[in-house]
């Protein structure tokens, strides 16, 4: 606590003078810290931590795979490559003649997303040709070995913002598709 300690300087014996005792303040900090400690304490057991957030997949039911064909005309292939750059294929298979020449490279974020958009309208607008109802826009996802976990998951983000329902993150490439990337 706060103390007042009197100093007797003021008496001097003999000299007629008489001084003016001055007092000396000290304040205790002992309690203000344990306060403060106290505080500390109780708000870091009362607050809520971050909660660690998870990104929702579903997967088809076994029976489901392999009973329905994906034209390619319909398919968006990306693949994730090293310095988080994708390359993607939009309509054409690795196998295709003409994929070399449509192999294009991108960047996540808007770029990819302005991507998947324009693939979407492509194959929308081929579904109203062809008279075909229902959803048959698919993005498969195919990470190659040099590409990074935080590429993936922007990727996935991606799918979440353009709202593509139909994707499919597959880690193996075909041969085609190994010579294809060289």
């Amino acid at each position: 606590m706060a103390a007042i300690e009197i100093s007797d300087q003021g008496h001097s014996a003999g000299h007629g003078k008489v001084r003016t005792s001055r007092l000396s303040t000290t304040v205790d900090m002992t309690p203000m810290v344990d306060l403060g400690f106290l505080l500390i304490t109780f708000f870091m057991l009362t607050t809520t931590l971050s909660t660690p957030t998870a990104m929702s997949v579903f997967f088809p039911k076994k029976t489901d795979i392999g009973t329905m064909p994906i034209k390619a005309s319909h398919v968006l292939t990306i693949f994730l490559g090293e310095h988080d750059e994708i390359r993607y294929l939009d309509g054409l298979a690795a196998n295709d003649d003409k994929a070399p020449s449509a192999l294009k490279t991108t960047h996540s974020g808007y770029e990819l997303r302005n991507v998947i958009f324009a693939a979407q309208r492509r194959v929308n607008s081929m579904r109203r040709d062809d008279g075909e109802n229902g959803n048959l826009f698919m993005v498969v996802i195919k990470p190659t070995a040099g590409s990074s976990y935080k590429n993936m998951v922007d990727t996935m983000d991606e799918m979440a913002i353009t709202k593509t329902t139909r994707y499919a993150l597959v880690d193996e490439l075909t041969e085609a598709e190994t010579k294809l990337l060289r």
